[in-house]
């Protein structure tokens, strides 16, 4: 299948484009009337001043006042004898007591006059003056063009919107497509859409391949690693026991510090793939059944109940990401608080604590595996530094995300998102 370069359409809207703006103004142009006024007829203005009154025809070109003062006309109006001649001569007076100035002059007196003027008779009380009306600064023709430029933008925005979508659908397709894409969880790249696209599909689709493979590879040679370690730490387990009592209790503690981050290696790498088939359950009694078991066991942890949130995930990766968050709460907060509420189509879930919080700079790093929060590498407080990153998988495994924030009033808070 021959697919067609992006650029076609491209080209082909800015033809479009161009064609209607020109053929909208050249019609606006040849149909409608000049910006301009029409030649006025000298009969008329001589009329006018003979009369006093201006001809009906020619009301909306002139006007007729009275005055005794002989300073009139406009700036860019100049006199011609000739002029006033002829119009002298229509009148039946001397030329003497015609006084006129023209902005445009012609080489014929006798033609129609064009542009401003200002004619005045004298007569023995004063003057009559005949004068061209001001040019409106918008005339009908102007409102033409106008109407006319706003009908053109409205079809070419139109006409651009509806390529750009067209142009754009594929390549949002292209990115949701992107996001979707986790360990363990391969997602089909959509390859429609122009030239350029498909061969950006084809890329993407190869890129995630080659990540995907890489990235189960090191997970897998993670788990192996982790799991043939329990073997020998058996082993020295065996020999510990024949240890003075001193010597064995270290070491013993040694070995299940050591059991403890081989099994979170475990889950860590069980986690980043696709577990168990995600089912419809309620949220909210997931939590309250999970902090439950765990205020049962001792654990300084509280939950405040919350509005009905059904999400489609693994009960047992839900509950498994939940119990991180309450021991890192508990474990650097001294206490852990739970409540959730309703978004428009998600549910955040708030774990907070009475801790120090969270250094912000660095919050995207402690997600990373094997960093730890604490500084210290002491059994009681350091951790596996998996924690935060068996979070993160689960929660992207679920379509949710996992950001780090700060109380107002002290303490951290950790926000779950996920999908409602």
């Amino acid at each position: 299948m021959t697919r067609r370069s992006i650029t076609v359409p491209i080209v082909l809207l800015v033809i479009a484009a161009v064609l209607i703006a020109t053929t909208t103004q050249f019609t606006i142009m040849f149909n409608g009337p000049p910006p301009g006024p029409g030649p006025l007829p000298l009969a008329r203005v001589a009329e006018a001043l003979r009369t006093g009154i201006v001809p009906p025809t020619a009301q909306r070109r002139m006007t007729v006042t009275r005055t005794n003062e002989d300073k009139f006309g406009r700036q860019d109006e100049h006199p011609s004898p000739e002029r006033d001649a002829a119009i002298a001569r229509l009148m039946d007076v001397p030329a003497e007591r015609v006084h006129g100035l023209y902005q445009i002059p012609a080489r014929d007196p006798e033609q129609d006059m064009r542009g401003s003027f200002t004619v005045a008779l004298e007569q023995q009380n004063g003057w009559i003056v005949a004068s061209s009306l001001p040019k409106p600064a918008f005339t009908p023709w102007h409102l033409a063009r106008l109407l006319g430029m706003l009908g053109t933008l409205l079809v070419l925005s139109l006409l651009a919107w509806g390529v750009a979508r067209r142009i754009s659908r594929p390549i949002r397709e292209l990115a949701r497509a992107a996001t979707r894409v986790r360990l363990g969880a391969p997602q089909p790249i959509p390859q429609n859409g122009p030239r350029e696209v498909h061969e950006l599909a084809r890329a993407l689709d190869s890129m995630q391949e080659r990540i995907l493979l890489e990235a189960e590879n090191r997970s897998a040679m993670l788990g192996a690693i982790a799991h043939d370690l329990g073997t020998p730490l058996s082993r020295i387990a065996f020999w510990v026991e024949r240890l003075p009592d001193d010597a064995r209790l270290r070491a013993e503690a040694d070995i299940e510090e050591m059991r403890g981050m081989i099994k979170a290696a475990l889950s860590f790498t069980r986690d980043g793939r696709d577990g168990a088939p995600h089912q419809r359950l309620d949220l909210g009694s997931l939590i309250e059944s999970l902090v439950d078991d765990l205020a049962a066991a001792g654990k300084p942890v509280a939950v405040e109940p919350g509005p009905r949130a059904v999400v489609r995930g693994d009960s047992a990766a839900l509950r498994r990401l939940f119990a991180n968050l309450i021991e890192n709460a508990v474990r650097y907060g001294e206490r852990a608080r739970l409540r959730w509420n309703l978004g428009e189509n998600t549910v955040d879930v708030l774990v907070e604590d009475d801790g120090r919080g969270f250094d912000l700079a660095r919050a995207e790093a402690l997600f990373a595996p094997f960093v730890r929060g604490e500084a210290s590498r002491s059994r009681e407080t350091g951790g596996t530094g998996l924690g935060l990153a068996i979070v993160r998988s689960i929660a992207e495994a679920h379509g949710g995300t996992v950001t780090l924030e700060n109380r107002p009033g002290g303490g951290g808070r950790v926000r779950v998102r996920l999908p409602a």
